[in-house]
């Protein structure tokens, strides 16, 4: 199998945070396109507790050859000590689509 050229990216961020960080990814072409969705509950273990947060999620398209400019990107302008941000392989999907995200990364 060949490595995905495209992947989607999450990432969780405070909601005041989401449309700033989704406008730096896409203004420094980290990211073809960022989706915000407003509001998840995050719950999770943080130094040593269990933490429960209102928070956005990022659904961001990039190609996996951004991948490391735009882990760095977020960690640079988010708030969190130890963002998240977990990249998932894009296997197949509407091929017109996936060319524009090559073209717009460009």
């Amino acid at each position: 199998m060949t490595e995905p050229e495209n992947v989607v990216v999450f990432v969780t961020t405070p909601e005041a945070e989401a449309q700033v960080l989704a406008e730096v990814l896409v203004r420094e072409k980290k990211a073809a396109c960022v989706n915000i969705v407003p509001r998840v509950r995050s719950t999770y273990w943080w130094q040593g507790e269990i933490e429960s947060d209102d928070e956005s999620l990022l659904i961001i398209k990039t190609s996996l050859s951004l991948l490391d400019d735009l882990i760095e990107a977020v960690k640079e302008t988010h708030s969190y000590e130890v963002p998240e941000v977990i990249a998932l392989p894009v296997v197949g999907g509407n091929e017109d689509y996936l060319d524009w995200i090559g073209r717009v990364l460009r």
